[in-house]
């Protein structure tokens, strides 16, 4: 491979996001969108013929399409034009072994979260990407969000006093009906133990919403107390969870996150409370960012607008007004790693630590759901 990265394109690799995949074709504009990756390889089915259908969609050249990851690891690492990187979205059990058999040959991870199905397997992946030397991304998303950053560089200034009270729900509706059992594929394998692991809406945006609390507020979790529910009959895994929060140095917190929130379609939202103002941010209003003073009116903070020093006014892909979302915020983490892969110091990206913090979390929640909603000690490597 190429060790002339001033000049060049990441080569970037892909493993699952094919026909029909919502995230891999996130992944896809994400990287596209700064200009600073090529999409040169791929095994984007498990099915040979859809594989290869589409990686023919993308106008990936035919010897470049995999059947096999292991296969395009092996294949890639021995071109002199192979790939600099691969994206890893597929279901969550295949996480760790793909990203393990890319790691091996030295090329760098951009993951899908979680980390893995279990914190003891995120952990040896972890070791083994240490030893390796290799960059690795974990796709936390709504971190790559301006007002998401800006809220976290406002309470690490001190803008809102110290931290009381951290509040985060994560409420979607799609899961509300058994579409598991009704040919849907993407629901098919979120409820099913053998590819998404023991957390169903905890693994899928759960995840998500406690590294969103925890990203903002600069607080770390010492213990929780939670439930599980399932409400759809036969489903085998929860679509509802509920966390109480206790964080060291005295902060609570509140979490729940569900996916037969009915009406609701994508609602990720955050407030965190201080000792002299309060942060509230709606990921379906991802320009604004609310703050809020006793006794002052409420401030409302918009992307690209030089109203305060900070990450806020920076200049962004577009001007203020022309909004930026969802798409925007992925390719931020792209363009973050780009970064990092061309040695720049000092980018931080959402990786192992936050994987493996997010592992944790899932297995206190579950044991102290299977305890009686106990009190449970989250242990993080």
């Amino acid at each position: 491979m190429s060790h002339d990265r001033s000049t060049r394109r990441i080569r970037l690799g892909m493993v699952g996001g094919g026909e029909g995949s919502f995230i891999g074709a996130a992944h896809r504009i994400a990287a596209r969108l700064d200009d600073q990756f090529e999409l040169v390889a791929g095994a984007l089915s498990s099915t040979p013929a859809r594989a290869h259908a589409s990686a023919a969609a993308l106008h990936l050249p035919p010897e470049r399409s995999y059947a096999d990851y292991a296969e395009m690891a092996r294949a890639e690492a021995r071109r002199p034009d192979g790939i600099d990187a691969v994206a890893i979205v597929t279901p969550n059990h295949l996480h760790v072994p793909v990203a393990r058999a890319f790691v091996e040959q030295g090329i760098h991870v951009i993951c899908d979260k979680p980390l893995a199905t279990s914190l003891a397997d995120a952990e040896a992946l972890a070791q083994r990407v240490r030893e390796r030397g290799v960059l690795f991304l974990l796709t936390h998303t709504y971190s790559g969000y301006p007002m998401v950053r800006q809220a976290r560089e406002l309470v690490a200034e001190g803008a809102i006093g110290e931290v009381r009270i951290v509040q985060v729900e994560y409420a979607q509706d799609w899961l509300g009906e058994p579409l598991e059992r009704q040919g849907n594929k993407q629901a098919a394998w979120r409820n099913d133990p053998k590819q998404a692991g023991p957390a169903g809406a905890l693994g899928d945006i759960g995840t998500h919403a406690y590294h969103l609390a925890g990203y903002v507020s600069g607080l770390r979790l010492g213990e929780l107390a939670a439930e599980l529910s399932t409400f759809v009959p036969g489903r085998p895994l929860d679509d509802h969870v509920q966390v109480m929060l206790r964080y060291e140095g005295g902060a609570r917190g509140l979490l729940w996150a569900s996916q037969v929130a009915s009406g609701s379609r994508n609602g990720l939202r955050l407030r965190v409370y201080g000792s002299t103002g309060s942060l509230q941010f709606d990921q379906e209003k991802p320009e604004e960012l609310w703050l809020t003073r006793p006794g002052q009116p409420s401030q409302c903070l918009y992307r690209g607008v030089p109203a305060r020093a900070g990450v806020a006014a920076l200049p962004h892909r577009i001007p203020a007004g022309h909004p930026e979302g969802y798409l925007e915020a992925f390719a931020q983490l792209y363009r973050d790693f780009a970064r990092a892969w061309r040695g720049e110091a000092g980018v931080a990206l959402p990786g192992l630590a936050e994987g493996l913090e997010g592992m944790a979390f899932v297995e206190a929640v579950l044991r102290s759901h299977r305890e009686g909603m106990r009190w449970v000690r989250l242990f993080t490597p």
